[in-house]
């Protein structure tokens, strides 16, 4: 790759990876290459066991009440997806923001066209959720879940993610929060936030590979009452012709990306290493002023997002 090259698109997909991703993915491929939870002989107990401690891992940095309840997915997408279609039924209402992703619109659209309830709370012209009318939209009818855009991959708006959870929790709604974009580079606790479902990626923040990503279920979520996305083998439970209902099993169908998800796990350490997302953060800020400070002095030039 050219030494000229100045790589800014980090919301797409971050690069470059660190090399201790490369690593983990090539050790897994070579000496732990057999599937997990298949069966007893050493390469997939050693898979076995790697996945597991990325799933230990994944709850740690985001505060989880279980790693048992850390649900690995292809990407940030599907988890969105599994948390929509496996909690929402008709005549539910659904109340997100402004600033959503496709990867949450697109389904909350399908959903509508099963008798789902789809509201849309404003944001300002900067992508800001403004919290009083959040707030007037949430309480007008009962609402079943509540889904915020943790930051815009457009504007670079972080929204107030406790705030707006502490409404939902008192209007009896569940917080579903797109953490695609802030995973790895803003400090997430489920817990003290109010988070009941995250759905990350693996491959921005995160300095994973692609093909990883997965969703938290918060203590609120009962997830006997969720519906899978994906149903099939599980290594567990074979003589059951239903979805188990033991987590992950219940929500993890097929074998899961096990070299993807050693190369997530050394992407967690490696940020980790750098200082974790408070540093990142800072660091992000930092540039981003700098960039913003230097594109507004240039004429002819429109900034959107908060300064």
């Amino acid at each position: 790759m050219s030494a000229e090259l100045i790589y800014l698109d980090n919301a797409a997909t971050s690069w470059p990876k660190p090399a201790a991703v490369v690593r983990a993915m090539a050790e897994c491929l070579e000496n732990e290459a057999g599937n997990p939870g298949r069966s007893g002989h050493r390469l997939s107990l050693a898979a076995g066991r790697r996945v597991w401690a990325v799933r230990q891992a994944v709850a740690e940095l985001f505060g989880a009440p279980d790693p048992l309840r850390v649900i690995f997915t292809h990407n940030g997408t599907m988890a969105v997806n599994l948390a929509l279609g496996g909690l929402l039924s008709p005549g539910d209402r659904v109340v997100c923001t402004g600033m959503e992703h496709n990867a949450v619109i697109r389904p909350l659209r399908d959903l509508e066209e099963l008798g789902i309830e789809v509201v849309i709370a404003p944001c300002d012209s900067e992508g800001r959720l403004d919290l009083e009318a959040f707030r007037r939209v949430v309480e007008a009818a009962p609402t079943r879940m509540v889904a915020l855009n943790h930051a815009s991959n457009v504007t670079g708006t972080i929204c107030p993610v406790a705030e707006a959870a502490a409404i939902a929790h008192r209007a009896g709604a569940l917080v579903l929060v797109d953490a695609a974009q802030s995973a790895g580079s803003v400090p997430i606790d489920m817990g003290a936030m109010g988070i009941d479902l995250l759905a990350f990626t693996g491959h921005k923040g995160l300095l994973g590979p692609t093909g990883t990503g997965g969703l938290i279920l918060g203590e609120r979520v009962n997830a006997a009452e969720m519906k899978p996305l994906v149903r099939g083998g599980t290594g567990s439970r074979s003589a059951m012709e239903r979805q188990p209902p033991d987590l992950p099993d219940r929500f993890e169908a097929g074998t899961v990306n096990f070299v993807g998800i050693a190369g997530l796990g050394a992407g967690i350490q490696a940020l980790a290493e750098l200082g974790g997302p408070e540093e990142i953060g800072r660091r992000e800020r930092q540039l981003a002023r700098q960039l913003w400070e230097g594109l507004s002095e240039i004429p002819g030039v429109r900034l959107y997002g908060p300064a």
